[in-house]
């Protein structure tokens, strides 16, 4: 998928819908992860927060994606302080676009969820960059340092 232009999609959000289309001109850096109000979503939540300033600096927005209600993300993103939306995909339209809803194991059963996974789409419109079953520790760093370098 890398390289090729992501088609355009419009999706609900906590902001308004939020449409791909409406942030040409600048980097869209969408992080899917599993759950709203789990220690890992929390942790990686906070951590894009944390560096909220420094991706706004190199012309980047930030986008957050689960399954979760919208409802559910008003409270997520207010507990955190979340500067930027999260997409509400309980259809998963989005997580099928991008390929991202695996079966895993929890508590040694199968169970079908996000994988915690991160898209750079360039000012163009294309996908650059994508981590897939990403670990939350430095993760953010990591993506920061490949958007500035872009």
């Amino acid at each position: 998928m890398t390289g090729k232009k992501v088609a355009d999609f419009t999706a609900d959000a906590t902001d308004g819908a939020f449409r791909l289309s409406a942030h040409k001109g600048e980097t869209v850096v969408l992080y899917f992860y599993p759950r709203d109000h789990t220690p890992g979503c929390t942790t990686e939540g906070a951590q894009f927060r944390d560096a909220h300033a420094a991706f706004r600096k190199a012309n980047a927005t930030v986008v957050g994606v689960s399954r979760d209600s919208l409802a559910s993300h008003a409270k997520f993103k207010a507990k955190l302080a979340l500067p930027f939306p999260l997409i509400a995909d309980p259809d998963e339209t989005l997580c099928r676009q991008f390929g991202v809803i695996k079966m895993k194991n929890m508590y040694g059963k199968q169970v079908r969820g996000i994988e915690r996974s991160t898209f750079v789409i360039d000012a163009a419109g294309k996908l650059v960059r994508e981590w897939r079953a990403v670990k939350v520790p430095g993760h953010v760093a990591e993506v920061l340092a490949f958007v500035e370098s872009l």
